[in-house]
């Protein structure tokens, strides 16, 4: 016996064994118990052996081995069970705390006398997914006694899992979680928890649990180690997600290189889409990042967070100053010399630019001509402007003037800087998306307000546009207007009615959608970026170039000076006249939407919703 303690005890020191800390223990350390005491059982036994050749003392031997790890584990288990129950403030862990002061000296604190309140207080949950994600979270739940979620059942499709426990938590199927079942427990949210599905498969899980009333989330452990976080995350489902599809990635090795060691300015580098563009463009390597905003807000904050994240390895830079003001402008070229401009300063909002056109024309056409003529002054390798699918056939001010913006760019063929447009959608959670509006109404009760229930628009996250910004602009020979699949067009209606019940609400009983009315210059459609017959494919299959002849530096001329004639007056109906005279393609919003419902586009989308 001596001899069997001692190898115990010598196998268990070189294994760190009583390094252990018992009280969390994890199946891996009770697994390396069991390996180590194996190993000083075989020594045990080998030693029994050489003493005693002709005798058969293994069996003896392996008895003495196998008591003491059932005992060692026993003791083990005890421990960490008795740590884990004593807490609680019932006769139950009354007696597990006396058994730990009796037998081990431990002093165990008793729960508050309203914890079984406080358990009845907490949040219901079912957890979608009884796998390795899923039990990883009721496990964590139901050991942090001030966690806010009860784990309550398990839904699952495996059916060596149906009809069984995993950690006291039954596993149900899914079409025993009907709506009874979930109410019984009751069932407050539903969470998800599971790794590697496709788009199509959370959109048909999303429809199918949004209808039992409670709010969806989502576990975003391990998924969220992926992107460097490695945080357990018990969040809401991000707006991205109700596209539900697959995030595009554009930018490649190529990309990457092109912007690698090169000095980069970003007007209006402090919005929404630049400064996502500094964010790209800084995990890029570049010589130096020149922000260029009138907005010294923004570009603080975005100055600041960078600073952060790069330190002195990021030579960034920041410049306050409009780009209608062609003197800053010239000082700043002239400073730094940029080799790569990305424009993405501008008025954007709809509404505030059919009231203010004399302002949209003066910053947006004429501060981005500034911009081109100071890059062809300053021999800029590259131009690369962001635009908008309101610039095609546009019905408002802002889209109009976009459009003129990209005849601009498109005239400098013959320049020694190469110039190209990217043209995308509407931009999940930018400055002034419909998102963040629908989230205040939600949280203050709404009603949630909409112009039209028809209304559809093309969405894409600020990532995927940037990329796109920065994959066109490395790809772009002079003149190009980039354009990019973004897949199918988005009912606000449904976004609206998807936001109501991810915040745990029922659409028209607990929070009203309300229409009311189309703003000026709203189009009920955007048109289709995507029109084959139209464009040429690129390298990137999500990536296209539209094949529009552009016009001669005297038409441009000729469009400009009317602009500026308009602007003169200072009149918003004058500049508006004008600007339908310099951009052809512009049209009466009533006449467009009036027309809508007749076209194949909008009558398939109302269909599909």
């Amino acid at each position: 016996m001596f001899i069997g303690g001692i190898c115990i005890f010598v196998c268990r020191y070189i294994g760190n064994i009583y390094k252990q800390v018992w009280r969390f223990g994890t199946p891996g350390a009770y697994l390396r118990l069991v390996l180590v005491d194996a190993v000083a059982g075989l020594i045990f036994v080998s030693l029994q052996l050489i003493q005693w050749p002709m005798r058969i003392p293994c069996m003896h031997a392996f008895s003495i081995s196998v008591i003491n790890l059932i005992m060692s584990l026993s003791v083990r288990l005890m421990y960490q069970y008795i740590y884990e129950n004593a807490g609680r403030s019932s006769r139950f862990g009354q007696i597990l705390r006396i058994i730990a002061k009796v037998f081990a000296g431990l002093e165990i604190k008793a729960g508050s006398p309203d914890a079984t309140s406080v358990k009845n207080k907490k949040i219901k949950i079912a957890i979608v997914g009884a796998g390795r994600i899923g039990a990883s979270l009721a496990d964590d739940l139901l050991k942090n006694p001030r966690s806010a979620y009860q784990p309550c059942c398990f839904i699952d499709i495996d059916k060596r899992k149906i009809g069984r426990e995993i950690a006291g938590i039954p596993v149900l199927s899914r079409e025993e979680a009907t709506q009874e079942k979930l109410d019984a427990y009751p069932i407050q949210e539903i969470v998800f928890a599971f790794s590697g599905m496709t788009a199509e498969q959370k959109k048909r899980l999303y429809e199918h649990y949004q209808r039992m009333g409670c709010k969806l989330k989502v576990y975003d452990y391990p998924m969220k180690q992926a992107d460097g976080e490695g945080r357990r995350q018990l969040r809401e489902f991000d707006i991205e997600e109700l596209l539900f599809r697959r995030p595009l990635l554009f930018t490649d090795e190529n990309t990457a290189e092109f912007y690698r060691n090169k000095t980069v300015l970003i007007s209006g580098g402090g919005g929404s889409i630049g400064s996502e563009l500094c964010r790209q463009i800084a995990k890029m390597h570049p010589q130096r990042i020149i922000i260029l905003d009138v907005n010294e807000n923004d570009t603080y904050d975005l100055q600041q967070s960078l600073r952060i994240a790069y330190g002195a390895s990021l030579d960034l830079r920041v410049e306050i100053a409009s780009v209608c003001d062609r003197d800053a402008l010239d000082q700043i070229f002239a400073h730094y010399h940029p080799q790569v401009v990305l424009h993405a300063a501008a008025h954007k909002h709809v509404p505030l630019m059919e009231h203010n056109c004399c302002e949209a024309v003066k910053n947006n056409v004429f501060g981005t001509l500034n911009m081109v003529e100071v890059s062809e002054k300053y021999r800029v390798q590259k131009f690369i402007m962001i635009s908008t699918d309101k610039a095609v056939n546009p019905t408002n001010v802002m889209g109009a003037t976009k459009r003129m913006c990209e005849m601009i760019v498109q005239s400098r063929t013959n320049s020694g800087t190469k110039f190209s447009a990217t043209r995308f959608g509407n931009v999940l959670g930018s400055n002034g998306s419909v998102i963040p509006l629908f989230k205040k109404q939600i949280s203050s009760g709404g009603p949630v307000t909409l112009t039209d229930r028809r209304i559809i628009r093309y969405f894409m996250t600020i990532p995927e546009a940037s990329q796109l910004v920065l994959q066109s602009g490395a790809m772009a020979k002079n003149g190009e207007l980039y354009v990019l699949d973004m897949g199918k067009p988005i009912k606000i209606l449904d976004l609206a009615e998807n936001m109501i019940r991810l915040s745990g609400y029922a659409p028209y009983i607990d929070i009203d959608i309300v229409e009311t009315g189309l703003r000026p210059g709203e189009k009920l459609y955007e048109e289709l970026l995507i029109k084959n017959e139209e464009l040429d494919k690129t390298a990137n299959e999500l990536i296209f170039v539209e094949r529009d002849k552009p016009l001669e530096a005297s038409a441009i001329d000729d469009k400009l000076a009317i602009l500026r004639e308009a602007l003169a007056t200072r009149n918003d109906d004058a500049v508006r006249n004008a600007l339908k005279k310099a951009v052809p393609t512009y049209h009466d919003p009533k006449q467009v939407n009036a027309s809508a419902s007749t076209l194949e586009q909008l009558k398939s989308t109302e269909k599909a919703g």
